[in-house]
């Protein structure tokens, strides 16, 4: 017998427009002990279902039809006194933001001890026993610390893994993970899914994550379910659903998704045309039909479709799988080759931002060396707390450099704020920030920021030519131009995105810096919009700064990369020259954490241990000697390492000779 089987349930939630169904029909199993993953776009009923498990329906929720049958009881006929029995003891979830889970006004060892009192009727010596023992099971280093310590004194990654020990305390047969690594850096994503495998083998847990990271997904499930429209379209094992997806859905969202060896030259990602129906309005028989190129007339909006069995354990909701083409050719790139050009649009020479704070002196950037050249995509990558957004912003003019020379159009712009910048050096440099609410404001139509920045750089004057150009930006956005006149709220994630890449070309900038711009979309989107700012930036010749953590999007899109480490650059380049040996070993630990969408290629492990230093007591040689795999000793520890030069423009900041770092094990190779 399954651990959790959910047969035919259906869930509605009572609205104004009456009666919707979030949930019109969905069946699953999951044994003991198995890691399962469920995928997805935002909207697609994920997050509901998990809801729907864990009894939180509200009072405006109901399961009118179905089962979800755990050990044996129906949780969707459960009083509320046997889902509080039930939840945090044998099933316990995971949030996306630990901080919603975390009390801010309690300490850590409070709330890990409220977990075994009320669930095992623990004594408190037994329930501080138990806690320090479930913080030592997530490597978090002396628990009594982090047991006096409040969740505002963590790190994402350490309030992560806390969360996970209180899911754990009571020994749970069931653990849910609602996106459980989105906020994370690479790195720490990675430890904490290798974390999570390692306590599923220890305790038996069965692991149950939704994401729409299917990278993630591939790594650590052992099966994987697609789900669209409330209802499950696929389920297989993970390696084979990835090497033959029989669902037209499925093979749009793995098409979305830059593979390991592709770039934008040669293999263009493609979306998926339009957005998730709202709850309610999927068509009776297929969901998908309205989005799907291979949809038959007669056949796929004939009737209700079923699953099927199409072999291997391989379960697929869809007509006419067998009448697909064996495998999913993408069109051919329309982009041209990499532009050549010499003409250096940014250089930036020793530039520093020092932050007092009140006798030490705070090292955001020390000394960063970098060049940006007309029409490429130069990306800047490494964890949160390297400087990234700092050079960012003084790039930007939202900060200014206490050192070091920063070119940008033949002016040296390192010293100068936004507010002592000219019309032109403004419109010149702009920018498009991780979350697009930061962008637009709430009482005002998205139309609005257009036609400010319009008016401000002086692009257009008059309310006829502002609407023209309007429409003109929004059409370079493929927005409609009626969509000028919607508040921020009624858009979705992508589309606010959108309208906040219309607002930095408003100006026609020589340069763009985008900051983490699409690590909060969906794939489908994400893909829509980076194939936008390539097609604009094609189409203008304009240069972009990519700020980023996943390197798996930064070999697709860039030209060069540079990687940042505690305000320093460890190693820059051409993007091809970054991704095979010789590597920093930050370069090799952050390649090996990222998570590939594809079962056949195998990486090399390589965890890094602790946490950056602080950028108050910066280590006298290497920064990255207090966490290198590779340390050759105490020269680390108290030289500075010299810059080695590859040739190519590819240099390397190590004391490790090029020769031996040539000779590494390459990251990525296909499993045999």
């Amino acid at each position: 017998m399954a651990l959790l089987s959910i047969r035919d349930l259906r869930v509605e939630y009572r609205t104004s427009r009456g009666t919707v169904a979030a949930i019109p029909d969905f069946s699953l199993d999951i044994g003991a002990g198995e890691s399962f993953g469920l995928v997805g776009e935002s909207g697609c009923g994920k997050s509901t279902l998990i809801m729907a498990i864990m009894g939180y329906m509200g009072r405006n929720g109901g399961m009118p039809r179905g089962q979800i049958l755990f050990e044996g009881k129906d949780l969707a006929r459960a009083t509320p006194e046997e889902l509080r029995a039930i939840r945090g003891g044998r099933i316990a979830i995971v949030y996306q933001e630990p901080a919603t889970a975390l009390n801010p006004s309690l300490t850590i060892g409070q709330q890990l001890m409220e977990v075994p009192i009320a669930h095992t009727g623990a004594s408190q010596r037994e329930a501080r026993a138990a806690a320090a023992r479930v913080l030592q099971d997530v490597h978090l280093p002396d628990p009594d610390s982090v047991m006096r310590r409040y969740p505002h004194q963590l790190s994402g990654g350490q309030k992560q893994r806390v969360v996970i020990a209180m899911a754990l305390l009571a020994n749970p047969a069931l653990l849910l993970l609602d996106e459980p690594t989105t906020g994370l850096d690479v790195t720490v994503e990675a430890t904490v899914l290798d974390l999570l495998n390692e306590l599923r083998q220890k305790y038996g847990t069965a692991l149950f994550y939704i994401s729409h990271n299917l990278g993630v997904i591939a790594q650590v499930c052992d099966r994987i379910g697609v789900m669209y429209a409330g209802r499950l379209v696929e389920d297989a094992p993970a390696a084979e659903l990835f090497a033959h997806p029989r669902h037209p859905y499925t093979r749009g969202l793995l098409a979305s998704l830059p593979r390991p060896g592709a770039d934008k030259h040669s293999h263009p990602l493609v979306s998926i045309p339009g957005v998730v129906p709202s709850a309610g309005r999927a068509p009776e028989s297929c969901g998908f039909l309205t989005r799907c190129g291979f949809a038959t007339p007669g056949v796929c909006d004939a009737a209700p479709v079923a699953m099927i069995d199409s072999g291997a354990g391989h379960l697929v909701r869809c007509a006419r799988w067998q009448d697909l083409p064996a495998e999913q050719v993408a069109a051919a790139a329309t982009r041209g080759a990499a532009v050549r050009e010499s003409d250096v649009v940014m250089d930036a020479h020793d530039i520093s931002r020092v932050f007092p704070v009140g006798r030490r002196k705070l090292l955001a950037n020390d000394r960063l060396n970098m060049a940006a050249q007309r029409g490429h995509v130069l990306a800047v990558v490494g964890e949160s707390g390297s400087g990234k957004s700092t050079f960012a912003k003084v790039l930007a003019g939202l900060d200014t450099a206490t050192g070091g020379k920063l070119r940008v159009m033949g002016a040296d712009l390192a010293s100068v704020p936004v507010r002592r910048r000219t019309p032109q050096q403004v419109a010149a440099i702009q920018m498009v920030f991780q979350n697009p609410d930061g962008t637009l404001n709430p009482s005002h139509p998205v139309g609005w920021p257009l036609a400010r920045a319009l008016r401000k750089f002086g692009i257009a004057s008059g309310k006829a030519d502002i609407e023209k150009r309007v429409t003109a930006l929004l059409d370079m956005v493929r927005l409609p131009p009626s969509l000028r006149h919607a508040l921020p709220r009624q858009l979705s994630g992508g589309q606010k995105q959108r309208i906040a890449i219309a607002r930095a070309f408003a100006g026609n900038p020589e340069l763009l810096v985008a900051d983490e711009p699409v690590s909060a979309l969906d794939v489908s989107v994400q893909a829509a919009v980076i194939n936008l700012l390539l097609r604009i930036q094609e189409e203008q010749g304009t240069t972009l700064v990519f700020i980023s953590h996943d390197l798996g999007l930064v070999r697709y899109l860039a030209d060069e990369v540079v990687v940042m480490y505690l305000g320093q650059v460890m190693e820059a380049g051409p993007t091809a020259a970054i991704f095979e040996p010789p590597y920093h070993p930050y370069t090799e630990a952050l390649l090996s954490a990222v998570p590939v969408p594809d079962p056949s290629i195998r990486t090399k492990r390589i965890r890094l241990q602790g946490e950056i230093p602080s950028p108050l007591n910066v280590p006298a040689g290497c920064r990255f000697a207090t966490r290198c795999p590779r340390k050759l000793g105490t020269i680390c520890d108290t030289t500075p390492p010299p810059r080695r030069d590859n040739r190519d423009g590819h240099v390397i900041h190590c004391h490790i000779p090029l020769e031996q770092l040539a000779e590494v094990e390459p990251v990525f190779r296909h499993a045999s």
